[in-house]
């Protein structure tokens, strides 16, 4: 009879215990998760992960960043220092100055942030907190033992970043008559992303020379404050200027527009051309802002002439939004699941059968570059 698999390891390391505690239920509510270690400061951590058993692993690290004798972003690099694949969630509160500090985290090595949560007692704010904790902990879990190609408990194989994608995907019956376009020269282009999408991003964007025609519009799921810390820094580390989206804001090329953090963002056409909504209408696919509603509005706008491109992150959204493009005659570049950090918004546009490529993140800005040059792939 086969071992099962071992549950997926957590350490919580929060220098409140409040947040500890809460965490470390919520977390072994699930029966395939294990909170190894409930610590006050990073030293701590470390310690504990570099006594880490295989027998017991430590998949991923629940890491605050204000907290007594080693803060988190001290911590960090020695964490990926003890263990490279040990997968890093940092959990902040909601303010500029932790909003700018868990962006630094993603640039040296964290995969994703989670904000506190602000009133625990409101039950309706827990439950879905809770879910996004579950879901980015299993996530990321899974991607690593996936990378490591290391058993995974029998009772989530459903996950959907699980699902290989076969060399040459099969055309869906939603794509039946539908023509998958050649990448040709774009008007506008829309990226979507979530887990692992800022580094993504900004790699993409550093090695993309900035064109005066293109507009950019880029929906990365991601809380509020956190979003106009994320435009000015890619602006300040790219050549692409970017703008946080707002109502009625008119859209012009060499621009990147960014989804404001819980507002979705759309285009509209107007006199004058081309302007930006915003609107707080449900979630899509349990998120707001969502990259499903962008790319509806994007493909009526500019139909062929627009060139969607799904990066690394976890669940669907962008699918349906994806499948629009095509129908419209634009065209979707999906980032490929070995460079992906999560290979489920990437994945999920590539079993369309609808891409016109599948990427390493690498090739994308050098493609993209081909193609706003006028220079067919």
């Amino acid at each position: 009879m086969s071992t099962p698999p071992p549950r997926i390891g957590i350490i919580v390391c929060d220098d409140s215990s409040v947040i500890r505690g809460t965490f470390t239920r919520l977390l072994e509510e699930e029966p395939d998760f294990a909170v190894r270690a409930s610590l006050p400061n990073g030293q701590l951590a470390l310690r504990a992960l570099e006594n880490a058993r295989p027998e017991h692993p430590v998949d991923v690290v629940l890491l605050d960043i204000e907290m007594p004798v080693m803060d988190g972003l001290t911590a960090l690099p020695h964490l990926l220092a003890i263990d490279p694949t040990v997968q890093v969630i940092v959990a902040s509160a909601v303010s500029v100055e932790q909003s700018r500090s868990s962006l630094k985290a993603i640039s040296l090595g964290a995969k994703d942030f989670i904000p506190k949560p602000r009133n625990m007692r409101d039950a309706d704010s827990m439950v879905a907190f809770r879910q996004q904790l579950v879901s980015r902990v299993r996530a990321l879990a899974h991607s690593r033992r996936q990378a490591q190609g290391l058993s995974w408990p029998s009772s989530r194989a459903e996950t959907p970043a699980a699902v290989p994608l076969p060399s040459s995907p099969p055309r869906s019956p939603a794509a039946v008559g539908t023509r998958i376009r050649p990448l040709t020269c774009p008007q506008a282009l829309a990226v979507g992303c979530s887990t692992g999408g800022p580094q993504a991003l900004l790699s993409v964007l550093k090695a993309l020379p900035r064109d005066p025609r293109l507009p950019m519009f880029v929906t990365q799921h991601m809380p509020a404050t956190f979003t106009k810390i994320f435009a000015d820094q890619i602006s300040k580390s790219t050549p692409w200027p970017c703008l946080e989206a707002a109502e009625g804001m008119p859209v012009t090329g060499g621009q990147i527009y960014l989804a404001p953090g819980d507002w979705h963002m759309l285009v509209r056409t107007s006199p004058n051309g081309p302007v930006l909504t915003v609107n707080q209408d449900p979630q899509e696919n349990f998120c707001r802002p969502a990259v499903d509603p962008m790319l509806r509005s994007l493909a009526a706008v500019y139909g062929r002439g627009l060139l969607a491109v799904i990066l690394t992150g976890m669940g669907s959204d962008g699918e349906k939004g994806c499948r629009v493009v095509a129908e419209a005659g634009g065209a979707v570049i999906a980032q490929d699941e070995a460079t992906s950090v999560v290979w489920g918004m990437p994945g999920a546009a590539a079993r369309t059968g609808l891409c016109s490529a599948i990427l390493p993140l690498p090739e994308i800005a050098p493609t993209l570059a081909r193609l706003i040059r006028g220079v067919a792939v």
